[in-house]
């Protein structure tokens, strides 16, 4: 009798294992250095983890079922003591160098999605955590304005990036990618396999090397502690002068140059709308009328102004007062009689 073949989904051991393992492991190699680089800053430290992860892949495929190994793998991928830390960056040239900036979760969530091509339930069950849990990661990691605003053209940048250094891996890099692939599916140890190309590619020192540069750095001490023995030092001899300084006149100042005419001085001006708009100056002239006029149509203050008692009203300067005339008068008409 025929032995039953495995249902399929099921975890028991299969006979064509080891060609479905390395059919799966090429088919996540490229994205997998990717992710593994952009997770830790740097490329040597990626590839590491990458066939670390590929190597301990080997036993849990054995024991997984063909559906469970994307996630299987990635989570595993992303548990590597190398990935654990960033290689902070210098000078930042493309977006992907500002990862860096962003937490480790977060970027993790940012590049499941971006590198390793998982849908939100997938790379929610990579890190273990729920569906809106990792939306709520993949929001705070989407480049931002610095007012908070979502930013679509960085984003657009960062998803072409990262399939740009999907594709376009040198040659040599793939090469001992392979080199670790095929090291994983033989059992080899990582620490053998990752070392060997760094071995390969390391050239032996000269043995001229170090006395030239020591030679160099004291002819370098004794120049610089000339300068302070010799009469009047080297620079002095090299500038002139009996101190080794030589002083000049700086020529005239020239008057500066207009950088801009009158248009353009216009358009700087900071108040250029007011003045490019003569009626509204006009206008902002006379608001105080505008405003008042505006209230009282409004009905918020009174037409007239409120009438004063007669009894009430203050004299005006210079007039007398009621009955001061009569008086006045009277006293004028004694007198000439």
């Amino acid at each position: 009798m025929s032995s039953a073949a495995p249902a399929p989904g099921s975890s028991a051991p299969r006979a064509n294992a080891p060609a479905a393992l390395s059919a799966f492991l090429r088919g996540v190699e490229r994205r997998g250095a990717v992710l593994a680089e952009l997770q830790a800053g740097d490329a040597s430290a990626g590839d590491a983890a990458l066939a670390a992860a590929m190597t301990g892949f080997r036993a849990l495929a054995a024991e997984a079922a063909l559906s469970e190994w994307p996630s299987r793998f990635w989570s595993l991928l992303l548990t590597q003591p190398g990935l654990r830390q960033r290689t902070p960056v210098a000078i930042p040239v493309e977006v992907t160098d500002r990862l860096a900036e962003l937490g480790s979760g977060p970027r993790a969530a940012l590049l499941l999605r971006l590198a390793a091509g998982l849908n939100e339930n997938e790379a929610a069950a990579v890190l273990g955590v729920a569906p809106p849990t990792y939306r709520l990661a993949l929001q705070r990691a989407l480049p931002r304005h610095a007012d908070g605003r979502a930013d679509p053209q960085a984003w657009q940048q960062l998803r072409e990036q990262v399939h740009r250094r999907i594709k376009t891996l040198p040659p040599e890099r793939l090469q001992r990618l392979a080199q670790a692939r095929e090291a994983a599916l033989q059992g080899v140890a990582m620490t053998a396999s990752a070392a060997q190309p760094r071995a390969a590619a390391k050239r032996p020192r000269p043995s001229w090397l170090m006395p030239l540069l020591w030679s160099l750095l004291a002819l370098c001490t004794l120049a610089f502690a000339a300068t302070f023995w010799w009469p009047g030092g080297f620079a002095g001899r090299w500038l002139g002068g009996p101190d080794g300084v030589t002083v000049s006149a700086l020529p005239e100042a020239a008057a500066p140059a207009d950088r801009y005419g009158r248009e353009a001085g216009l358009i700087a001006h900071r108040d250029f709308e007011l003045l490019a708009d003569p009626q509204g100056q006009a206008a902002s002239d006379d608001l105080e009328l505008r405003s008042w006029l505006a209230a009282r149509d409004a009905g918020t203050i009174p037409a007239q102004a409120p009438a004063v008692p007669l009894e009430a009203a203050p004299p005006a300067p210079g007039t007398a007062p009621a009955g001061g005339e009569t008086q006045g008068s009277e006293t004028d008409t004694q007198e000439g009689e």
